[in-house]
């Protein structure tokens, strides 16, 4: 946060589609303003793309004149359904909306909308460090209108509702979920008055669309601590009716001296660990539910204690029906997720045994292009507070990473397919479609794979005819 004066903040503003924003302002006699994020975002020292300026007036007229002053390099979007309008020209995007005030239904966070003044249109926004404004007219250009001390809460680091948080939350519950996204990415922490509305207002939730709850969810995983958003949504209520399946991750349970982790935390730490490590939203939700199915697994056996056999495997059948509820793609991105998930522990179990060829290139084969991937999500599982145990799994998976691409290099495994294929098996051996066909390729996959012959054609041949004889086939003349 710094500060600035009014000559200071105006250099923010010294850009050539200010000063034409500013002329047209004052051309048609309407009042306009910058608002919101891109004035927030400015005494965050943060870079922001988002342009929004309101207009007290018509900000649809506004756009158009702008459009026509800028000529052929503008072009201009009409939302008269909503009032707005959007300009683009050279690159910049600026949203042009007249200022409003509003009002809600209980079963609706779409308002009904009147035409307001500026003070009106602050009352509205969200959170007060959303609520800053900066006049555009030329007599009053740089002028911060600050009415709720936004400034003030971003020295603080504070996230805070301009008015009563039960109103603002009722109205619109979306703005809970923001109200916790931004105290991620910004690592602020919210206002206990605020914080506190939000668990009185945590099941208004219900009427906000699944597409509008994961977006925020994904900046909130792609935030730099996303730990933090999801403690805030747990200590809320929100991830329990957002969220079911990680809330019943939480708790220990111990018996006969033995407990288990709480593997509500120990996910948590996961997703910070590798969000170090990447920018991948999509291994970044991989870590969020990499042992979603621990809960469903969980066993006592008195001789091993705690077991979560097979956690992997359940935890990639449970995740289509996840991404279905919660309106995540079902495209190659649950494909991708499900392959992290499903081959999470073998890393690990290969890292704690010997390093075998056979084991590495059977993991490079199933992993395929996401192998790096999935050994940055096995790096980031390590949360042991054993400082030696940690180090021995880092350093054996640095034995991992070494052979995996020593093998590379030597038997291109990696997504391959073997260089005999089913029709020519078929064609050798006088046969059509069915079971020996198709045990024939995976025994030539296999001795490939466990390094009995090397990936190329004359030796995969060689051993197809020699398989072939003694599944009792004989070649055709």
């Amino acid at each position: 946060m710094v500060e600035l004066t009014k000559e200071e903040l105006m250099l923010h503003f010294d850009d050539k589609i200010f000063t034409q924003i500013s002329e047209t302002a004052d051309m048609l006699g309407l009042d306009c303003y910058a608002v919101g994020g891109y004035v927030r975002d400015i005494f965050l020292q943060r870079p922001s793309k988002d342009i929004d300026i309101v207009v007290v007036g018509s900000g649809i007229e506004m756009a158009e004149a702008l459009g026509k002053r800028l000529g052929k390099n503008a072009r201009v979007s009409v939302f008269k359904n909503f009032g707005t309008a959007q300009v683009k020209c050279n690159g910049i995007e600026v949203e042009f909306v007249g200022a409003r005030k509003e009002s809600y239904s209980h079963d609706s966070r779409k308002p009904i909308v009147e035409d307001g003044t500026l003070e009106d249109d602050q009352n509205r926004r969200d959170f007060t460090i959303n609520a800053l404004a900066v006049c555009l007219n030329k007599s009053r250009f740089g002028e911060l209108v600050d009415p709720f001390g936004g400034i003030k809460d971003l020295k603080e680091k504070v996230i805070r509702t301009p008015m009563d948080p039960d109103i603002t939350f009722s109205d619109d519950p979306l703005r809970m979920m923001r109200c916790i996204r931004f105290a991620t990415q910004l690592n602020f922490y919210i206002d206990d008055e605020t914080f506190e509305s939000l668990c009185r207002n945590k099941d208004r939730i219900e009427i906000i669309s699944k597409e509008r709850i994961a977006d925020e969810l994904n900046k909130i995983i792609l935030s730099p601590i996303p730990s933090k958003g999801f403690i805030d949504l747990d200590r809320s209520g929100l991830l329990s009716l957002i969220f079911p399946e990680l809330v019943a991750l939480q708790g220990v349970e111990s018996r006969n001296g033995k407990a288990h982790k709480d593997n509500f935390y120990h996910t948590l730490e996961v997703l910070d660990n590798i969000c170090k490590e990447t920018d991948n939203l999509w291994l970044r939700w991989s870590a969020l539910l990499h042992d979603i199915a621990k809960p469903v697994t969980k066993r006592w056996e008195p001789k091993a204690g705690w077991t979560f056999h097979n956690h992997n495997f359940i935890g990639e059948r449970m995740l289509p029906d996840i991404f279905r509820r919660m309106k995540l793609p079902m495209n190659e991105k649950l494909k991708y997720v499900q392959k992290m998930v499903s081959l999470h522990m073998r890393p690990i179990v290969i890292s704690n045994d010997v390093v075998t060829d056979s084991a590495v290139r059977r993991l490079l084969f199933e992993a395929g292009d996401d192998i790096d991937d999935l050994m940055t999500l096995c790096e980031a599982d390590i949360t042991s507070k054993n400082s030696e145990r940690k180090q021995r799994f880092l350093n054996n998976f640095k034995l991992v990473r070494q052979k995996l691409k020593d093998l590379e290099e030597k038997d291109r495994v990696r997504n391959f397919q073997p260089p005999v294929s089913g029709e020519m098996i078929m064609d050798v051996f006088g046969l059509k479609p069915c079971q020996e066909v198709g045990a024939l390729k995976s025994a030539i996959k296999d001795a490939i794979l466990d390094g009995v012959i090397p990936n190329e054609y004359e030796a995969a041949y060689a051993f197809m005819l020699q398989r072939g004889r003694k599944m009792g086939l004989t070649p055709v003349e």
